[in-house]
Order: structure tokens, then C-alpha cells, then sequence
């Protein structure tokens, strides 16, 4: 049963309307997944994409988790005898997490404090009488309230004080009045620990410095904070401390006698003893949480770009992993990635076995038939590179540089292990470099992505939050894409709409013991693959060379019966309207619109027909570096280069340009016009000019440019 309120809430929250969040509700509840939704069901939603759904379901969840919490809230004050209608229908009416802990935090059970000491002590009373500021006989009147526990009137007055204090500091109102001065003055001031400035100079920017909250750089913010983490930073909020005491003067002071001087004194002690370190502490972490969510999308966009990066398709490649002392591993693969060959060759120090190399690949190129050569861009990938396009055996064959971030990781993990248990990691990982060459989404999947490389502060941010949103990324890639399901790693399976690890493997242990699929229609033969899961998959999975050319496109079999309707009428079978454009360019769309088959549907439709299984990723190009620029010692100011950019971040992009450093080009050299990111102007793998600034070769720093010259 979807809660209308809920819905309502979710709406505002989301900037959808209530029909669209609630028809997505109800799917998300159903057991759809987001990429299916999105594709299939766009007369449900509305059309809503991806990114909208994932904003709906992330919201929809927070919503729930604050259900939750305030049905808690309620029993814990219910418990105590204090919730009235009025409380009651404030938290009710509450959706926001902040404004339900204020409401909260008068009722909290709590340790100890020495305002509960205090009222314990029996001067809430005495309390109450200094806040109403009525007559300046406190001292006369705190007598009564001296006792075993109480000494002296002193003891008395300072005790009330203290209740006072924790009603001011529980006031919503007060808080909410400081959160609104912190919000506009609250600046962050950072400092060097004394003793720390050697050990942590990489920190050395952020020496000593004063900025304003709201306006710190994301990935500044996460570099001070790991400062803290490892001891050399120490990290402190500064606001307008008497602007806020006036302001909560206004609020509860009434006069200037005695009881108002000392009501006056229980609202410094409570800002300075309770409000502030807490309004600090919550000031911080929305503004981490802020970071956390600008690096996580930064990380997840690079991703993304990483993941359609484009393939060079059903090839036989040479893949080298490039070194020197023990040589250099290659691998020889098929068309679908399998290792045909391994083995090393030293065209490079110490051994420089130039010639013999060169034979050894000669021999593999005729044997194997390879038709391109896939160079990891490690240790020795200049060297390596070089000493290949001397090769007359290569002519005409493609020698593409590949970044091998990641390569490492996955020729020791157990995935790696599971494909080539007889074989150490060298050839794993030479493996690893030609299949990304080959098909990158297929073989990066197999990495955990934190190990790829294109991330920010990746180890600094909420990891839950970091996890759910870069498998959200590889779902949506995957699913984009395709799969062909005879082919796939059951890595690759466990990412399409509705499958997850354990379908995957069924299906890959299915196929091995039976053989390649034939049709959409067998996959309801593997153990466990039930209808849900045929909803939610089956169109996500490509069968080449099924009898059913649909079973090689993105139409839904719950649409092949309309198809071959549309075939019909024109006279003809599917396989000839996928192949005459003409007989599709007939069709009339109107003729096909049903309850829940509208225009988007239909449209989707003609679009795969007339290109069934269609790859949204681009053409393939590479990259060729300057022949003569090997070192980070040969560059110098002013020349300009061919890069391909490796990551992206908030404060500029990292690019390869054919030495073993990459040069950082500030987000302020990006463009000879403004921008506000990074990714307006570049994004992951593209291939860019730059020219080189400065170089700091003892550092090993390059400095880039990209003004003045045509990327965009």
C-alpha cells in the first residue's frame, strides 16, 4: 500500500510529480530494477531516465529510514508521559532529519549532565523563577533551595543556571537561529600541527589557512580532513560568536536586572558549552557529506566514461605487459578473449634481446593471425612501444597504448584465479591488457572500480555511498550495452537487470554443460531463472545468430508479438523489415498504440529495428604520443603535445602524454572561457592537446595547458 504522504513528501523532495514517483514506487516495490524501468516502462514513469529513478529510490529509502525513526521518537517520548497531540503532530508533520532531532532532543534520555544533577537536586524551580525575570530577589529566594545537596546559594544559582543553559541549548528555534549565522560566517581554519611541517608537506597548501565554509572546494575539504586523519592538520570552525550571542539574547533575555544577568550568563555558557561544539560537529559533517557527494558523482561520471570507452571489437590481439629486468610477458588472444599463447620476450634493458624479440613476434603475428597489438601503459610502455613500430612484420597492424590501472588487482584476484589457475599473475595481467583492448566494459567489471584509478579522495569518502553508486554505474553501462550471453563471464552476467551472481553463474554453468544458447526462450531451461527474472533480463541479453533476429536487439519479447504484427501488415517477415527501410518508413505508429504500448515504446522500437543490438559506444581511435618524448627530463615549456586524459577532478584533469608521469592540467588552463567543472570540457580517455607550462623533474610534477588550443 503506497503511503499518499509519503508520496507527497517524495514528490517535493524530488522535483517529480506525485503520479510519476508513485507509478515508480510501486515498480521499484515490485521487484524492477532502474535500467528496466527506464527502458521498458516509460509510459508508466512518465520517461523518466536513470539518473531521475535513482534520485526517486534513493529518496524514497531516506523517507522510509525517517518512518522509521520518527515512530521511535514517538514510543520513546510516549514511554516517558510527555507526548502531547501538539508534539505528536509536529513530528508527524516532520520530514526532515535535522528540524526531528531538535524536536527530539528535549525528550532524549541522556547521560548524566549537570543540568539533570541540578534538577535532581530540586532546583528546576529555582530555575524557572530566574527565566521568567520577574524581580531581582534571586539570591533571597535561591536560599530556600539549599539543602544536603545544595551548600550555599552560590551552589543554588549556578545549578539553576545550568537547567537554564539546557533549555536554551534545546530550544529548535535557537538552534535553528545559529545554523543560519554558522551557515553564512563559519570559516574553516586550518593549521599545521607544531612539530608536523616535514613530515606532512604534502599538505603544505593547506598550511595555516582561513576560508569560508560554504565556499570550500569539495576535494580541499577531503585533504584537510585526511590531514587531520594522519596528525599533521588540526581543523577548526570560526563563527561570528557575538552576533550569535545577540541573537539568542533577543530570544530570551526580557530586561537588564539581576535575573537577566544572569540568564545572560546561562546563554554564554550554553553557546560555548553545548550549542557550539554541536552546531560545529553537525556543520562539518553536512559539509563532508557535501564533499562525500561531489567526489562520489566525480568518480561515478569518470566510470561511466571509463566503461564506454570504446572497443575494438572481435579482433586477435598481442597483449604485452611491458619491463625490463624480467622482460616483457605477451599473451596472444582470440576474438572472444581466450589466451591462445603466452610467453616473454627482453627487447628492453638489461638484456635488450632486440632481435630475438622481434622474431618471437613475427612468429605469433603469422601464427595467430593477430591483428593488433595491445601495449600496457606501465614500466617500459615507451621503450617497449618504440622497439615495436620498427617491427616491418607490424605494418598495418594497430599498436594501441592500453592503461593497465587495475591489472595488477585483477591477476591476483580470485576471478583471475578461477580463469587461469595454472598460470601466475605476468600472464593474467598481459591478459587482462589485451581484453580491455578488445571489449574494456567486459574486462573492467571483473575490478573492483575503487581500484581503477579514476577517482578522488576515493578512500576518504562514505564507502557505503561510494559502493552503492559505482555499482549503480557498471549496472547502467552493462545494461546500456548489452550482453551477449554466450559469451559473457558470469562477472559480466551478474550485473544485467534482474540477474545478480547467483543467475549468472547458473547460466554460465548451464551454457558449458549444454552449449551456447539458441533463443531468449532456453534461458527458462537454467535452474532458478524464473519469469521475473526473464522480465527483467531477457532484453538485456543478446543471442547472435538466434532464428529470432530479435533475440539479437533490444526489443523486449514481451514486444516481438507486436513486431511481428507490424511485419504482417506489411506484407513480410521480421528478418526483411529489420532489412528494408523503406517497409519500416510505412509503418504507421498510430495503428499500434494500446493501453501500455504508447508513442516511447513504439518509437524504441523502429529505432532498434534498424539497428538491432546497436553498441552506444563510440568508433574506436587511439592515441599516437610524440616519438621523441620519452622522459619527463625531455620536456620544456611552450611544447605542445598529443594526451589522453586519465582522470578527472574537481580541481583539473590528470593526462598521459607518453612519459611515465602524468601532467595535471588546472581546472583555471582547461579553456579560454569559464567553466565550472572540469567535465564541461573533457571527459575520460579523450584524446587532447596540450602544451607544457612548467616542469618540476626532482618532483616529478608536469604542469599543462589547454588554452590557446583547440580541444573543444
Amino acid at each position: 500500500m503506497i503511503d499518499n504522504e509519503l508520496m507527497c513528501v517524495l514528490s517535493q523532495k524530488t522535483g517529480i510529480s506525485q503520479k510519476q514517483v508513485s507509478q515508480t514506487v510501486t515498480l521499484l516495490e515490485n521487484g524492477a530494477t532502474i535500467p528496466f524501468i527506464s527502458r521498458y516502462r516509460k509510459e508508466v514513469t512518465g520517461g523518466l531516465d536513470e539518473l531521475a529513478l535513482q534520485s526517486i529510490q534513493e529518496t524514497y529509502s531516506s523517507l522510509k529510514e525517517l518512518s522509521s525513526r520518527k515512530e521511535y521518537i514517538l514510543g520513546v517520548i510516549a514511554e516517558s508521559g510527555k507526548l502531547t497531540d501538539e508534539l505528536k503532530d509536529k513530528i508527524n508533520g516532520c520530514w526532515d532529519s535535522i528540524e526531528l532531532e531538535d524536536l527530539y532532543l528535549p525528550y532524549k534520555p541522556r547521560r548524566r549532565t549537570r543540568a539533570e544533577s541540578a534538577r535532581l537536586s530540586g532546583l528546576e524551580p529555582l530555575a524557572k523563577i530566574i527565566m521568567s525575570q520577574h524581580g531581582d530577589d534571586i539570591e533571597y529566594r535561591a536560599r530556600k533551595f539549599v539543602n544536603d545537596n545544595v551548600k550555599t546559594v552560590d551552589d543554588a544559582i549556578l545549578g539553576a543556571k545550568d537547567i537554564i543553559a539546557e533549555w536554551v541549548s534545546e530550544s529548535a528555534n535557537a538552534r535553528n537561529r545559529v545554523r543560519s549565522i554558522y551557515a553564512r560566517t563559519a570559516a574553516l581554519v586550518c593549521k599545521v600541527v607544531k612539530g608536523k611541517e616535514l613530515e606532512g608537506e604534502k599538505f603544505s597548501n593547506y598550511f595555516n589557512t582561513e576560508e569560508l565554509l560554504k565556499r570550500c572546494a569539495s576535494h580541499r575539504l577531503l585533504a584537510m580532513l585526511r590531514g587531520e586523519a594522519e596528525g599533521v592538520l588540526k581543523l577548526n570552525l570560526k563563527a561570528d560568536d557575538s552576533e550569535v550571542l545577540e541573537k539568542l539574547y533577543k530570544m530570551f533575555v526580557k530586561g537588564s536586572g539581576m535575573s537577566s544577568r544572569m540568564v545572560s550568563s546561562a546563554i554564554e555558557d550554553s553557546y560555548k558549552r553545548l550549542i557550539k561544539p554541536s552546531i560545529e560537529t553537525e556543520m562539518m559533517n553536512a559539509a563532508k557529506q557535501e564533499a562525500d557527494r561531489v567526489a562520489i558523482d566525480t568518480f561515478a561520471q569518470n566510470l561511466r566514461q571509463l566503461l564506454f570507452a570504446p572497443p575494438l571489437g572481435k579482433r586477435r590481439v598481442l597483449a604485452i605487459d611491458p619491463g625490463y629486468r624480467t622482460g616483457c610477458k605477451i599473451v596472444c588472444l582470440d576474438e572472444q578473449g581466450a589466451l591462445m599463447y603466452d610467453g616473454v620476450i627482453y627487447p628492453t634493458p638489461p638484456k635488450c634481446d632486440v632481435e630475438g624479440a622481434g622474431r618471437t613476434i613475427e612468429n605469433l603475428v603469422n601464427k595467430y593471425k593477430i591483428d593488433a597489438i595491445a601495449v600496457g601503459n606501465g614500466t617500459a610502455s615507451r621503450e617497449t612501444e618504440q622497439f615495436l613500430s620498427k617491427l616491418s612484420c607490424l605494418k598495418g597492424i594497430e599498436i594501441c597504448v592500453v592503461n593497465e590501472s587495475g591489472a595488477s588487482i585483477y591477476s591476483a584476484s580470485k576471478i583471475a584465479r578461477e580463469e587461469f589457475p595454472d598460470k601466475d599473475v605476468t600472464v593474467r595481467g598481459a591478459v587482462s591488457i589485451g581484453r580491455r583492448l578488445l571489449d574494456p566494459l567486459a574486462e573492467l567489471v571483473k575490478i573492483d572500480p575503487k581500484s581503477i584509478g579514476v577517482g578522488q579522495y576515493q578512500h576518504d569518502v562514505d564507502q557505503t555511498k561510494l559502493k552503492d553508486s559505482l555499482t549503480f554505474t557498471v549496472e547502467s553501462c552493462v545494461n546500456s550495452v548489452g550482453v551477449n550471453v554466450n559469451t559473457a563471464s558470469k562477472e559480466l552476467l551478474s550485473y544485467v537487470s534482474g540477474l545478480g551472481a547467483q543467475l549468472a553463474h547458473n547460466i554460465v554453468a548451464f551454457r558449458t554443460e549444454n552449449g551456447p544458447f539458441n533463443s531468449r526462450r532456453d534461458l527458462l531451461n537454467v535452474p532458478r531463472f524464473g519469469n521475473k527474472a526473464f522480465q527483467q533480463s531477457s532484453a538485456f541479453l543478446r543471442i547472435p545468430g538466434s532464428a529470432n533476429p530479435l533475440d539479437n536487439s533490444a526489443v523486449h519479447p514481451e514486444r516481438y508479438s507486436l513486431v511481428e504484427r507490424m511485419a504482417s501488415d506489411c506484407g513480410c517477415e521480421v528478418a526483411e523489415l529489420i532489412k528494408d527501410e523503406n517497409k519500416r518508413k510505412n509503418i504507421d505508429l498510430k495503428r499500434y498504440l494500446s493501453d501500455d504500448v504508447g508513442e516511447p515504446t513504439l518509437n524504441d522500437i523502429i529505432q532498434e529495428l534498424e539497428k538491432p543490438g546497436r553498441d552506444p559506444r563510440n568508433v574506436f581511435d587511439r592515441i599516437k604520443f610524440d616519438e621523441t618524448i620519452k622522459t619527463i627530463d625531455q620536456l620544456k615549456p611552450g611544447m605542445i603535445l598529443n594526451g589522453i586524459v586519465t582522470n578527472v577532478t574537481q580541481f583539473g584533469v590528470f593526462v598521459d602524454i607518453g612519459v611515465h608521469e602524468n601532467g595535471l592540467v588546472h581546472v583555471s588552463e582547461l579553456s579560454d572561457r569559464f567553466i565550472l567543472s572540469p567535465s564541461d570540457v573533457v571527459k575520460l580517455s579523450q584524446i587532447v592537446k596540450v602544451k607544457v607550462k612548467e616542469v618540476d623533474v626532482v618532483k616529478k610534477r608536469i604542469s599543462l595547458t589547454m588554452k590557446g588550443l583547440k580541444n573543444e
